[in-house]
C-alpha cells in the first residue's frame, strides 16, 4: 500500500485497522444487514473487506486514473455485493464480493479513461482490459524471432477474445495515443499561444464567399418573383404546390382540390414551367445561365 500511504482518505485508513473475518462472522454479519437492516454490521462487514478492494484498485493503476478514486469504485462494489449477498448460498462474501468491486471499477475506467466513449458489449470489455496482457503474451512466445506485422498481432489477439480485428486495431491506436486538448499548445514554450485547434480546417465558407451566396441568393429571389408574375392564378397555385414547397403535392391530390384530372395539372404545370423559363431567360438583367436548372 504504499502508492496509497498518502492518500487521505478514510476509507484507507479504516483498511489498515479492521479484522480479518471468518466464514462464521461473515455469514452473521451479512445476515444481521439484509434481515435486520443493521448499518453498523454492514459498516463492519465493508470495512473488513477494504483490503480487496485497495487490492482490485492497484489492479488498474496503469490506466492513468487517481487511486482513491478507484479505490471509491471498489468501495461501492462492495457496497453492492453485500445489498444482492445471499447467506444461503455456499460462498464466501470475500469471493462474491471480488466480481462486483472488478466490475464497478472496470466501469470506471471505461467511463474516465477517454473522453472517446468506448463499447461496452461484454466482448468489448475483454479487449480493452486484455489486450496489452495478450499482446504481451504473444510478443513473449515469439521470443527473439521477427516480430509478427501488426495485422497478424490483430487477427491472433481478435481469435484469443472473440473479437474483430478491427476491433483490436481501432483499440490498439486508441491506447497508443492518449487524448489531446485542442487548446493545448502547439509546441512547448511557443510565444504566440497557437494552438492545435488554429490548425483545423473549417468547412464553412471565407467571410467573402458567404456574403457572395447571401447576394447571389436574394437577387435570384427577386428575379424569380418577378417571373412569376407572368403565370395566372391557377398556374400560380400549381407551381406553388409542386414546386415551391419543402413535400410537393401529387397530380392526382392537386387534380381533386382543383376539380380537374391530373393529366391536365400536368399540362398546366408544364406550361407555367415554360412561361418561367422564358421569363428568367429573357428577363432584363437576369445573366444567361442563372436559372439554367429551371
Amino acid at each position: 500500500m504504499s502508492d496509497v500511504a498518502n492518500i487521505h482518505n478514510p476509507l484507507l485508513r479504516a483498511a489498515s485497522k479492521a479484522p480479518l473475518l471468518d466464514r462464521d462472522e461473515e455469514y452473521a454479519l451479512a445476515r444481521r444487514w439484509s434481515e435486520n437492516g443493521d448499518q453498523k454490521a454492514l459498516h463492519s462487514l465493508i470495512h473488513s473487506h477494504m483490503r480487496l478492494a485497495i487490492a482490485t484498485a492497484r489492479r488498474f493503476r496503469s490506466y492513468g486514473l487517481p487511486m482513491p478514486d478507484l479505490v471509491q469504485e471498489g468501495h461501492i462494489g462492495l457496497l453492492e455485493a453485500a445489498a444482492r449477498f445471499e447467506t444461503t448460498r455456499d460462498v464466501r462474501f470475500s469471493t462474491y464480493a471480488t466480481w462486483w468491486i472488478r466490475a464497478s471499477i472496470q466501469d470506471y475506467v471505461l467511463r474516465n479513461w477517454s473522453i472517446v466513449r468506448g463499447g461496452t458489449s461484454s466482448g468489448q470489455k475483454a479487449l480493452f482490459f486484455n489486450l496489452r496482457r495478450v499482446r504481451a503474451q504473444l510478443e513473449r512466445a515469439n521470443g527473439s524471432a521477427t516480430p509478427a506485422p501488426r495485422e497478424e498481432m490483430h487477427r491472433t489477439i481478435a481469435e484469443n477474445l472473440g473479437v474483430s480485428a478491427v476491433e483490436v486495431a481501432r483499440l490498439d491506436a486508441r491506447l497508443n495515443v492518449p487524448d489531446l486538448s485542442l487548446n493545448a499548445p502547439i509546441a512547448a514554450g511557443e510565444e504566440d499561444g497557437a494552438e492545435r485547434l488554429d490548425q483545423l480546417v473549417a468547412s464553412d465558407p471565407l467571410p467573402d464567399e458567404q456574403a457572395s451566396s447571401h447576394i447571389d441568393g436574394e437577387r435570384r429571389q427577386r428575379w424569380l418573383s418577378d417571373a412569376l408574375r407572368a403565370l395566372n392564378e391557377r398556374e400560380m397555385r400549381i407551381i406553388t404546390a409542386r414546386r415551391l414547397t419543402e413535400d410537393g403535392e401529387t397530380l392526382e391530390v392537386l387534380g381533386a382540390r382543383l376539380g380537374i384530372s391530373k393529366e391536365r395539372v400536368r399540362q398546366i404545370e408544364s406550361r407555367a414551367i415554360e412561361k418561367l423559363r422564358v421569363a428568367l431567360t429573357q428577363g432584363p438583367g437576369v445573366p444567361r445561365g442563372a436559372f439554367s436548372s429551371v
